[in-house]
């Protein structure tokens, strides 16, 4: 079995308990982030959970990397799962401990390319406001001069940043929220070339679909036509036919007595 072979079949078997993982590291940092108040036994466990996390995942990624046949290729088609792992430390890029849970969400969404773009569209947006709104909030809360003070705050600001909106009643001060809204404005502009690419090839199918449904019908249509012809043809040669047949016989003539 190849290398590939065997990476595939290690993905294929540790998919969902690192999806497991990362939604445990995700519920356990929005625990800490929205409920600061906890008490202090709690928190650290929280915090524990979050910092277990990476080296789980840290080793997951080398060892994909080491069954790749050609890791160059490898590096190139996941780096957005290295640069999840590699930056653990900026507190702002653990909106990419999602990465994992869409893509794995993906591949069992719907086999409907347009079904697939849709709901993948959908989950990634949905998640990135969520993580996005946690991180700048944790970044943001108690700075001086800062506009998101609370969590609805948040949301707010994550919502108009990320559909390129951006009223400007909030926005970040503090050098992780800025981090935090460089890579939301890269989502947002990348989620909406998405959907405009899926809506363009929505209507391209649509129209081809059409075209070669009228193609069909007239293809239809002329090989009616060509049948008909055809039977023509052969009644005509048959009366043809029939007429030689007459011509060709023989006058009889009555002999004299």
């Amino acid at each position: 079995m190849s290398k590939d072979a065997l990476r595939r079949r290690y993905e294929e078997l540790s998919q969902w308990p690192l999806v497991l993982l990362a939604l445990l590291f995700v519920a356990s940092y929005a625990w800490g982030v929205l409920r600061p108040d906890l008490p202090h036994p709690l928190l650290v466990t929280l915090r524990v959970v979050t910092v277990v996390a990476w080296p789980v995942f840290l080793g997951d990624y080398v060892l994909r990397l080491a069954l790749a046949d050609h890791r160059w290729r490898f590096v190139r088609q996941n780096w957005v799962d290295g640069l999840a792992v590699l930056l653990p430390l900026l507190r702002p890029l653990r909106v990419l401990s999602l990465v994992r849970v869409a893509r794995v969400l993906d591949r069992r969404l719907t086999t409907s390319l347009h079904g697939r773009v849709a709901a993948y569209v959908t989950l990634t947006a949905s998640l990135v406001v969520f993580m996005a709104s946690l991180a700048v909030y944790d970044a943001e809360r108690g700075a001086p001069g800062a506009s998101i003070t609370s969590y609805g705050d948040a949301v707010w600001w994550a919502l108009t940043t990320i559909t390129t909106v951006g009223y400007g009643d909030e926005y970040p001060v503090t050098g992780d929220g800025r981090l935090v809204a460089v890579l939301l404005m890269v989502s947002g502009i990348a989620l909406l070339g998405v959907v405009t690419a899926a809506v363009a090839s929505w209507f391209v199918g649509r129209v081809a679909e059409a075209a070669q449904a009228q193609d069909d019908a007239d293809d239809a249509a002329l090989l009616v036509e060509v049948r008909e012809l055809a039977d023509e043809v052969r009644r005509l040669r048959a009366e043809l036919a029939d007429r030689d047949e007459l011509g060709a016989q023989p006058l009889r003539t009555t002999g004299s007595g």
